[in-house]
């Protein structure tokens, strides 16, 4: 059997990278880091590996040499719900963390993850200056390319750019990014026999149909969403608002609560939100993968990891290209 390739896991959250490129078989992951603790306690139990640092101080001498880094940095200072300062924002500045680390350690390969809107932002000269740090950095060709995860096997549409880079001597090609044709709908991933919990009060619905009517009136579209079965979900963001536009109508499971002295305080139209697993379920992460939170911390973490079927198929990709070269 070939010896697999070395992985770094940057900004690892709950091991959404880690994950989609050992599912291809061919990489170990010999180092992660992981500044949340919410988010180690998750992956420690998964992997067993405890990813608690900060890389803005670490030593990148200190990191065991590897073949590839991995990582979907900081998005929040590009994304279009936060203020958009990218590199004046500190959080962006953490991308020159990977930089340092590339410039020291010189991988093969990396893949970079981030959100949609990074392409577009400052008019695009932040693209630029990411771009042209990494080849001039790790003296390496560079592509990047938005993909949906729709489009490769779970029912969420979420764009993301990803960036993979090789060093020049390795493979001076064109990287072949993977075009999704694998579809799923909403219904596939839906749990049976939810709890009551998960099921909004009339109270909390009458709030939320004000909040929407008050938008509207506005023209605006802001407000909760009902999700149709048979389609994809919305894109799995944090914070409240984010899961209002993914409700589920569950008649099923409500009317087998009818016995429970609080059924009566649930809203008369079956809506309640999506269950953690069923989160965890959209981004790819298989039913064996154990959430050790509370269910407000799984839903962050859900939402700030990666669609795994997508970072696996860009894997593969990748491991063509490496068992190939020298």
């Amino acid at each position: 059997m070939t010896e697999k390739f070395a992985i770094i896991d940057l900004f690892a959250g709950i091991g959404g990278m880690r994950l989609g490129f050992e599912r291809t078989g061919a990489f170990k992951t010999v180092y992660s880091n992981e500044i949340n603790k919410f988010c180690a306690v998750t992956y420690k139990e998964n992997f067993g590996d405890d990813p608690t640092g900060d890389i803005t101080k670490t030593d990148a001498k200190s990191i065991p040499s590897f073949d590839v880094l991995v990582g979907g940095f900081p998005c929040q200072a590009f994304s279009i719900a936060g203020q958009k300062n990218g590199f004046a924002d500190t959080r962006g500045t953490l991308f020159f963390d990977i930089v340092r680390i590339l410039k020291e350690k010189k991988p093969k390969a990396f893949l970079l993850e981030n959100v949609k809107n990074l392409e577009r932002h400052d008019k695009g000269r932040t693209m630029k200056i990411i771009l042209r740090t990494l080849k001039e950095t790790l003296n390496c060709n560079v592509s990047y390319a938005i993909l949906n995860a729709k489009n490769f096997g779970v029912p969420q549409n979420r764009e993301r750019v990803y960036i993979v880079g090789f060093r020049k001597d390795v493979f001076n090609g064109l990287f072949g990014f993977p075009i999704g044709n694998k579809h799923s709908e909403l219904k596939d991933i839906l749990e049976e026999n939810v709890p009551l919990r998960f099921f909004i009060s009339k109270k909390r619905f009458e709030g939320m149909k004000r909040h929407k009517e008050r938008h509207l009136s506005k023209g605006q579209g802001f407000g909760y969403g009902v999700l149709n079965p048979n389609e994809c979900s919305h894109a799995l963001v944090v914070g409240g608002m984010g899961r209002e536009r993914n409700l589920v109508k569950d008649c099923e499971s409500l009317k087998k609560h009818k016995k429970d002295p609080k059924f009566t305080e649930k809203n008369e139209e079956c809506l309640r939100y999506l269950t953690p697993r069923e989160c965890a379920r959209l981004q790819g992460f298989d039913d064996s993968f154990k959430i050790p939170v509370s269910n407000v911390q799984a839903y962050k973490q859900f939402a700030n990891s990666v669609p795994l079927p997508v970072v696996e198929a860009i894997a593969k990709n990748m491991r063509k290209i490496l068992e190939s070269g020298p």
